[in-house]
């Protein structure tokens, strides 16, 4: 933040002009800076910040040298989560919590870690805390029951725990709530300005960390539950900070952009200034906060987090869980995604929550064990804490199903390929939150289930990703933008002078792109133009909100004949059905091309009862030389195939869920 001179009082008219350009130019200053500091990391690193804090992954944790080696997020594959938000009538938790009810979920489902609630949104800890606000009538301590179980297996135990979002807190101390716009205190959501975090927040996760040696915590309701705070202190600190006197009320409001920036800081702040304080007395705790860095909030990560993690919509899981885990691939620290065991039908509060399949919950985890990314699935506690044994016959399949295919997923390395921006810049301008979805989301959505349709592998990526090394992706795509810092437009053009090719989608997102566009080209139609030693393609059309309505396949043509124009012989080309998402990787030494089936009314369906295999997929799969051999996994087949011209053919006779084409 940049502190702006004051005018003496006699002088303040003449400079209000001058202090307001100033004001303007110190952010397009920031932002270029912020830019082209992202441009000098190094590819697949997290940034700055968030390299020099973070501790030294240890493989001891917390092991006595009794009990068995637990392996830390960055090592773990697959999970449990729980959680029931204990409230102020749950006045017998821990009655049913037994060290056997631990080992049966355990011997079921053979986690890496469970993750069990221990303070939700409505305030109240699930344990007998000395550090904040317990829920009555807790029965012994079952959080000493869930660690030493866990612990006694090897098996990680990680807290659910909600942190901005503390009702109870607010209860007793209505000072550390968040003012809003109408200078009401809001009842849920807590000020990151406020003095919660010294006497509530880090107290309560040392307690975690220190007396009951939990691995680590994943903190819920933080970024998504955020909001501007127009308390008393933070309109002072935005003052003193940028100079500003007049505090806008909404988008409409001068200075608006100003005061959403001046409170994402302030949230990135809260979060190092937890995580360090409690770092300081337990370097080996393990920090995570829920949709941080992800497509929650889009950003460079800048603060030194252990994992990434969010919990996917419950609804049309498959395309949210798509969407989210390909951003989380470049981010550069470890990462998992969460899918709701359960769901019900939109907007229909009367119907009750019902358990999905276990073929359901199988494509869903698919999506994401594609990606190299871990898969942890959430069941509800009852309001005892005690957990329902009978629904973790479902997830012991779906566990089943996902460690036949870990040696061949778990950590593998995306091949760039096609590289969609999701810009930084232009959310921070255009989303109507702090950290929220919005209408630009939808529209890269929809552009993103496009270009998978067409059996594209595809990376979401930001600014700062492709800054670090554009060459390395064959083409980048650039959908329905409004606004591109103008540095990285110029990085754009020079990647497209050098080689690269680039397709730009809409028509204000091309209007951004005037000068390059050839004369006469139509202001709907698509058109291409060589420029240097590359290309750019132009598609002035809306694609992504109408795809996501109607999946139209002259749309998905017009797309992908486009691409295929401008990025002719990728690595590897899929025939046969839509509705297979491709993911090209290395794990090792050896090509893998993973093959989900994507097939079923996700938007609309909430519950899926089967899934139909496709069927005769032709692949064609570049590579230096003529392979030893092919192999489909996880059944270990030997696949006939031809090679000529430096590809590999092959016919795959079913893709029942997820296959995984292995070339060695």
């Amino acid at each position: 933040m940049f502190i702006f001179l004051q005018c003496p009082e006699a002088r303040k008219k003449a400079c209000s002009t001058f202090r307001l350009f100033k004001q303007a130019a110190m952010w397009i200053i920031l932002s270029m800076i912020m830019y082209s500091c992202a441009v000098s990391t190094k590819p697949g690193t997290p940034g700055a910040a968030a390299q020099s804090s973070a501790p030294a992954a240890s493989s001891e944790i917390r092991n006595d040298g009794q009990n068995p080696h637990r392996l830390r997020r960055s090592e773990s594959y697959m999970g449990i989560h729980f959680d029931f938000h204990a409230g102020p009538n749950d006045n017998r938790i821990g009655e049913n919590t037994t060290p056997e009810m631990v080992k049966a979920i355990i011997d079921k489902v053979g986690p890496d870690y469970i993750q069990i609630d221990c303070k939700g949104h409505p305030g109240y800890t699930s344990y007998p805390t000395l550090a904040g606000n317990p829920a009555p009538g807790i029965i012994g301590d079952p959080l000493r029951t869930w660690r030493d179980a866990t612990a006694e297996r090897g098996v990680a135990l990680y807290m659910h725990y909600s942190g901005v979002w503390d009702e109870r807190a607010i209860q007793l101390r209505p000072e550390w709530a968040v003012t809003g716009r109408d200078g009401k205190k809001n009842q849920h959501i807590t000020s990151v300005f406020s003095s919660y975090a010294d006497e509530l927040l880090i107290p309560q996760l040392k307690e975690l960390a220190g007396k009951y040696g939990v691995d680590g915590i994943w903190v819920d309701g933080e970024c998504w539950a955020t909001a501007p705070d127009y308390g008393e202190r933070a309109v002072r600190l935005f003052r003193e900070a940028t100079g500003i006197t007049d505090i806008p009320k909404s988008a409409k409001d001068p200075h608006w952009f100003e005061w959403m920036q001046f409170h994402r800081e302030a949230f990135r702040k809260y979060m190092r200034h937890y995580v360090s304080a409690v770092r300081s007395s337990y370097p080996d705790f393990q920090i995570c906060s829920n949709w941080a860095f992800t497509d929650h909030m889009p950003e460079a990560v800048s603060v030194p987090l252990n994992f990434l993690s969010g919990d996917y919509e419950h609804l049309n899981s498959v395309n949210s869980a798509r969407y989210a885990g390909r951003y989380l691939v470049h981010q550069g620290i470890p990462w998992d995604l969460m899918a709701w065991s359960f769901s019900r039908t939109p907007n229909a509060d009367s119907i009750p929550w019902k358990q999905k399949t276990a073929i359901q919950l199988k494509q869903e985890a698919a999506i994401v064990l594609a990606l190299g990314g871990g898969f942890q699935a959430y069941f509800t506690q009852k309001r005892d804490g005690s957990v329902k044994l009978n629904e973790m016959d479902v997830m012991a399949e779906v566990a089943r199903f996902a460690r036949e295919r870990q040696p061949y997923c778990h950590h593998s390395v995306q091949i760039p390929q096609v590289a969609l921006l999701f810009s930084t810049a232009a959310y921070q301008r255009e989303s109507p939150g702090l950290f929220s979805r919005y209408t630009g989301n939808s529209r890269l959505r929809g552009v993103l289930q496009c270009l998978l349709e067409g059996q594209n592998s595809v990376d979401i990526v930001s600014e700062e990703t492709l800054g670090q090394n554009m060459k390395r992706f064959p083409l980048i795509v650039i959908p329905e933008w409004n606004y591109l810092l103008p540095v990285f437009k110029d990085d754009l053009i020079r990647y497209v002078e050098e080689g690269g090719s680039l397709l730009v989608i809409g028509k204000e997102t091309c209007g951004l792109f005037e000068e390059q566009m050839p004369e006469g080209a139509a202001a709907s139609k698509p058109s291409v133009t060589r420029r240097g030693k590359g290309q750019i393609g132009f598609l002035p059309q809306p694609i992504g909100l109408d795809y996501l309505k109607d999946k139209s396949e002259s749309t998905r043509k017009l797309v992908n004949d486009l691409v295929r124009t401008l990025f002719p012989d990728p690595v590897v080309q899929v025939k046969g059905s839509p509705w297979v998402d491709v993911s090209t990787s290395r794990l090792g030494d050896k090509l893998t091309v993973h093959l989900v089936n994507t097939s079923g009314d996700h938007q609309r369906l909430t519950y899926i009862e089967d899934i139909r295999p496709l069927e005769r997929l032709q692949l064609s799969v570049k590579t230096d030389k003529k392979p030893s051999k092919v192999t489909l996994q996880p059944q270990g087949k030997s696949c006939a195939f031809s090679y000529s011209n430096g590809k590999v053919q092959v016919e795959i006779e079913s893709v029942p869920v997820y296959e995984i084409l292995v070339v060695e």
